[in-house]
């Protein structure tokens, strides 16, 4: 499942075990260095490119899972 997956990621590059798939990236600490780097990852580990745009929308796992999820209905 995507919200899994994302939420490994996020966990990993937080250096969080206590991250909640409703908890604000910026209230976990997150700043630009940390958010490119997960960029990255959903990038080579999901494939799918996230533009950094939608990342700040989009600023807990469960919201930037369902756009990602949307992204892939969308596009077949």
């Amino acid at each position: 499942m995507i919200t899994e997956r994302v939420h490994a990621i996020w966990r990993r590059e937080l250096g969080r075990d206590d991250v909640a798939v409703d908890d604000d990236f910026f209230a976990l600490g997150g700043q630009s260095v940390i958010m490119a780097r997960i960029q990255r990852s959903l990038i080579v580990e999901l494939g799918v490119e996230v533009p950094v745009d939608q990342l700040f929308r989009n600023p807990t796992v469960a919201s930037i899972s369902a756009y990602i999820e949307s992204s892939r209905a969308a596009t077949g």
